[in-house]
């Protein structure tokens, strides 16, 4: 009677009382309506919303250009060359003869061998976070990386199906939704997504410059610490990468004691990206976080390392990743996470024996420097002959490239119209700096160990087509 009473007084006359009952079964009727069609055009959930309607950053459609257009010598020689993506190729013809003559003992074993597990072994249920057997294999193979000169403690690392879950579960784990990491820029462009999406956390971007070589330094850390406190926001760590991504090059001995004093100080964490360790190719000395921690009297508790098999050992597809963490309550945590990510009991029962031959291992890491080297040196002198600058690094698989001398004004702009003229023009992938943060227009990570050396050689002149377009127009 609430809602006929007054209707009645609105529509008045004889028929007052029909309508005033009819009016609002119609209106809720259209209410119920829309809301079914808002139900049934919506097919994800708010959470998951955002993330499918993502503007894609270059870095990602770059990736996807490769893949509809790639170079081939001999099937499709106008294709795309990829320079975008850091994947090591130059030593598989080492881990194609290893497989060939283990494979079979190393999936299963031997009826002679007293470690047979059968087919058994690789089919039934392990644990989430990994077999200890492949944890004390890794743990042998970090420390034969690390040239011999640091132990890790297999009780202290958590295995996951890739680097990527491996760092989205430290950040659910040092963080809550909302709170922040500091990052040195430039970062490689997956971060946004992998410490983000699902956990919640933001990053803070730290700006390097080039005229400091991009080294992270205490002030600007400082600086970004304070300017998000005065925002409101809570910083729980700092992430770095050592050797640097894209950059190549590598932290000072000191820059890690300053950055374990400022995390100490401001009761902070360290995630510390080593998954290029094993690529160190040039003169420079790598020095891990955990020599720094086995040397010093530093709170370990904060301290964590992120590594994996993709770069170092050639392994993306076999997706291996690894937290080794210092924090006991960290640990428990990753390992039941690890339940929604972890690595396939075949790919471990392989690994344990991989791992495990360290004449191979030592020979593989020797010859993969070696030939990181050779491509190398031979992407920066054609870089050379065509007068593009560079930074001279020490380590991964790429080369952080100056083309600002390719454009005509220093702007993100002008960058990403450089970037679409090499990736639709010239036929070349290279990452701009802008997707990896970078606060200094023109720099391109350019990656250089999926090519041969001859394909090397036709992206440099590719790359030098685009330098003549760009002296022409002036």
């Amino acid at each position: 009677m609430r809602l006929v009473v007054p209707l009645r007084g609105i529509v008045g006359g004889r028929g007052g009382l029909i309508l005033g009952t009819f009016v609002p079964c119609a209106l809720f009727c259209y209410l119920h309506i829309r809301r079914l069609r808002f139900l049934a055009t919506r097919r994800v959930s708010e959470r998951a919303e955002p993330i499918a309607k993502a503007e894609e950053s270059p870095y990602y459609v770059g990736l996807g250009r490769v893949s509809q257009d790639p170079f081939d010598e001999v099937a499709n020689p106008n294709g795309i060359i990829q320079l975008g993506l850091s994947e090591n190729r130059l030593c598989l013809d080492l881990i194609e003869e290893w497989l060939s003559e283990n494979l079979t003992g190393a999936m299963i074993g031997h009826g002679g061998d007293k470690r047979h597990l059968g087919i058994g072994g690789i089919t039934g249920y392990q644990p989430h976070d990994g077999v200890t057997e492949l944890k004390e294999a890794m743990a042998g193979f970090m420390s034969q990386v690390m040239g011999g000169e640091i132990s890790f403690d297999p009780s202290r690392i958590v295995l996951t199906a890739g680097a990527t879950p491996a760092i989205e579960i430290l950040c659910y784990c040092l963080a809550d939704p909302g709170d922040a990491f500091l990052v040195p820029t430039p970062y490689y462009p997956g971060f946004d997504r992998d410490m983000t999406w699902r956990t919640g956390v933001e990053l803070i971007p730290v700006h390097c410059h080039s005229a400091d070589n991009f080294i992270l330094s205490i002030a600007a850390l400082q600086q970004a610490f304070n300017q998000a406190r005065k925002r409101g926001q809570r910083v729980q760590g700092i992430l770095i990468s050592n050797p640097s991504n894209p950059v190549g090059n590598l932290l000072p001995q000191k820059t890690l004691h300053d950055i374990l004093d400022f995390a100490r100080n401001k009761n902070i964490h360290i995630i510390s990206d080593e998954i290029f360790a094993g690529s160190i190719h040039g003169n420079e000395e790598f020095f891990s976080l955990a020599k720094i921690l086995d040397a010093e009297n530093f709170d370990k508790s904060r301290a964590h390392i992120l590594y994996g098999l993709s770069k170092d050992l050639s392994l993306a597809g076999f997706r291996v990743g690894v937290i080794y963490s210092y924090n006991d309550d960290v640990l428990a945590a990753a390992k039941k996470l690890t339940r929604f990510s972890s690595v396939s009991a075949p790919t471990q029962r392989l690994l344990i024996s991989l791992l495990s031959d360290t004449s191979f291992i030592g020979r593989y890491l020797e010859t993969n420097r070696k030939r990181i080297r050779k491509m190398y040196d031979i992407f920066v002198s054609g870089l050379k002959e065509i007068g593009v600058k560079y930074v001279d690094s020490s380590g991964g698989l790429y080369c952080w490239v100056d083309m600002s001398g390719l454009m005509h004004s220093h702007s993100v702009k002008e960058e990403l119209e450089l970037w679409d003229k090499l990736l639709n023009v010239a036929k070349v992938n290279a990452t701009p700096g802008s997707a990896c943060h970078s606060i200094e227009p023109g720099w391109f990570r350019c990656c250089f160990t999926t090519l041969s050396e001859g394909n090397i050689r036709i992206a440099i002149e590719r790359i030098r087509k685009v330098a003549e377009m760009h002296k022409s127009s002036r």
